[in-house]
């Protein structure tokens, strides 16, 4: 829980590098609390069965695009690319690239986006 508030701590922040474990366990927590806001949604009858768009998932969605898109970026940062790379949602079967590089471990201890963020942790 503690990786997904500090995400939403740095809302919309795209310096610097977030690790792996930051990033997983943020989308980790945002899979679980859209699956509960859908399923109360159902549940309290806020959709009807012939639309696909609910008041309250849209509100979520809108609130966490920002720190989903930020917290992508400074992922990428960490492995050592650029933001642009996120474009690559637009080519076919692009996101398999992007999910294999989210995957890769932090780029050394220093590169052009700063610190490791792993070693920074590390240090006593």
């Amino acid at each position: 829980m503690k990786w997904f508030l500090k995400v939403f701590r740095l809302y919309g922040n795209t310096k610097g590098r977030a690790r792996i474990k930051e990033f997983w366990m943020f989308f980790l927590f945002d899979f679980l609390f859209s699956f509960f806001v859908v399923f109360f949604e159902y549940k309290l009858r806020l959709v009807s069965d012939d639309s696909e768009y609910s008041p309250i998932s849209t509100l979520y969605n809108l609130v966490l695009f920002t720190p989903r898109l930020a917290v992508a970026v400074r992922r990428l940062h960490d492995v050592g690319k650029r933001g642009y790379i996120l474009l690559l949602f637009i080519v076919p079967f692009g996101i398999i690239w992007l999910i294999n590089i989210w995957f890769l471990d932090s780029y050394t201890v220093f590169n052009k986006y700063g610190l490791n963020p792993k070693a920074i942790s590390n240090i006593p």
